[in-house]
């Protein structure tokens, strides 16, 4: 169930997080709720030396969140620019 709230936050951040929310095509509401499930998460990770990946970071993350060991970064952005401008 969604509910509403209002919040007062300087202007320069506001508008800071416009621009982020429109260039990562997601809203303001959904990254603020993602911080606060975040940051009030009672899970707790397994292993110490595991690092620990935030809901919001898994929820924008492609797939189900796990990059390949061989995965070529430079090669997967060459083809994806190659694919973009055909």
């Amino acid at each position: 169930m969604d509910t509403k709230l209002t919040l007062k936050l300087d202007k320069n951040v506001i508008e800071k997080a416009k621009v982020y929310a429109a260039k990562q095509k997601i809203s303001i509401s959904f990254i603020v709720e993602n911080y606060l499930n975040a940051i009030t998460s009672t899970e707790k990770s397994e292993a110490k030396d595991e690092i620990k990946i935030s809901e919001f970071v898994k929820s924008i993350s492609v797939g189900n969140g796990e990059i390949p060991v061989d995965f070529d970064y430079k090669k997967a952005r060459q083809d994806h620019l190659i694919e973009k401008y055909k």
